[in-house]
């Protein structure tokens, strides 16, 4: 197990996020994080999936601690016993998705996102979306609110109040979900192979207009969006034994 002597602290901006990162500081020193050889990042879920985004081309550690909300993907906060915390953490790998968008003025762009990406309709009028995994059309027409691909780690987010599944992380899928969909009524998603592509189309695109999202990264008035696993890149996040990630989205599984 490696031994982490460099720990930089970052706090999401809250009084209580703030507070812990000083007193994590006073106590345990700190580095900025272009030193650290692990990050200990301190607010909710939304900081955490910022710090994962703001340090990718670090390749170090994240060490979450709950000072938000939720803090599905964040640890227990406690400021003592914090070196052996983190020197008996679980690693747990994450491998990003790749948004890829052309909107209807023939721009370009590429995001990434660790939850998930999310076709949204701009207007009052529902979208119009056709749907290819791996250059075969899937559905010709879904008529929604939006659709979304997951991963694992996103599955338990916007994928299960959208009524998706809840995907172990070891599992090797991806999850594609409807948002409010019209026609057809009946469809309630698929589980995809981790190394799908899905492709979207957005048909009556000037009458019905959409955003593609990814995780925080909006772009708008799309008209073509691909999505794929970019399993080249990376994320190393560190979970207490007794709060992996793995048993909470099992334990998501059989919640009252």
């Amino acid at each position: 197990m490696p031994t982490f002597r460099k720990i930089a602290f970052v706090a999401a901006e809250s009084d209580i996020a703030e507070q812990a990162r000083m007193q994590l500081c006073d106590r345990y020193g700190g580095v900025a994080p272009e030193e650290a050889d692990v990050i200990v990042a301190l607010g909710g879920d939304g900081f955490m999936l910022e710090t994962l985004h703001r340090y990718l081309d670090r390749h170090v550690p994240i060490y979450g601690m709950n000072r938000g909300t939720v803090g599905f993907l964040l640890n227990t906060y406690a400021a003592p016993d914090l070196l052996e915390r983190l020197n008996r953490a679980q690693h747990v790998k994450l491998h990003p998705l790749v948004m890829k968008t052309v909107t209807s003025s023939g721009a370009t762009a590429e995001a990434l996102a660790i939850n998930e990406v999310s076709l949204l309709r701009q207007t009052r009028q529902a979208a119009k979306i056709l749907i290819r995994v791996d250059d075969r059309v899937r559905l010709e027409e879904l008529i929604c609110d939006g659709v979304l691909v997951a991963t694992p780690a996103g599955s338990t987010a916007y994928n299960l109040s959208a009524h998706g599944p809840i995907i172990p992380l070891a599992a090797g899928v991806l999850a594609l979900t409807p948002i409010s969909a019209f026609r057809p009524r009946r469809w309630r998603g698929a589980l995809l192979s981790h190394k799908a592509l899905v492709s979207l189309e957005i048909l009556e695109s000037d009458k019905r207009p959409v955003s593609a999202v990814a995780d925080y990264t909006e772009v708008r008035d799309v008209i073509r969006v691909d999505v794929y696993e970019d399993r080249a890149i990376s994320l190393d996040l560190l979970f207490d034994p007794e709060h992996s990630l793995e048993e909470r989205s099992l334990a998501e599984q059989f919640a009252p």
